[in-house]
């Protein structure tokens, strides 16, 4: 103890020390240490939790920009596909126009020629018609010249039945 002395220690005031550190080590283990160290081991779960989270939200992601990748993929096709089918439909009504038309041409020129066959068989009529009153007219100033009026009544009327019968 003497040594102690020497030095300039009190060793009450070293005892006294001594229980102050232990009393104060003692509070601040139990009503701060393990508070602190709660509080640590919470903020700790938190981050773990948080990359946790962080690492689920990437793999989350890749998987939804993948579902993208393959769902624009599938537009892709189908705007293609729809394109194409377009082009197949717009070629289809194309050709049945074509066909439209030339079957309507068809019906025109066929018409066309049914139409002036009638006007052809209309014309030969009236032409008859107009032979017929020039023979007739011809036959009546010769006839004068050789035969009597009821000669030539008769001769004409001979003559008008016979061109009734070719008409």
């Amino acid at each position: 103890m003497e040594i102690i002395e020497n030095f300039g220690v009190n060793p009450v005031l070293l005892a006294a020390q001594i229980v102050n550190f232990l009393v104060i080590l003692f509070l601040l283990k139990k009503f701060l240490y393990k508070p602190i160290l709660d509080l640590l081991k919470k903020r700790e779960t938190a981050i773990k939790e948080g990359l946790k989270q962080a690492e689920e939200a990437r793999v989350k992601l890749e998987k939804v920009v993948a579902q993208e990748k393959e769902i624009l993929k599938n537009a892709q096709l189908a705007s293609k596909k729809i394109i194409e089918d377009a082009r197949n439909e717009a070629r289809e009504i194309a050709k049945q126009m074509g066909e439209n038309t030339r079957k309507q041409t068809e019906k025109m020129v066929n018409d066309a020629k049914e139409q002036i066959a009638r006007e052809s068989i209309d014309t030969e009529k009236r032409l008859a018609v107009s032979v017929s009153k020039l023979a007739i007219n011809f036959l009546e100033k010769t006839l004068k010249d050789f035969f009597s009026e009821k000669e030539q009544k008769e001769v004409l009327s001979k003559a008008l039945k016979k061109l009734d019968k070719t008409k």
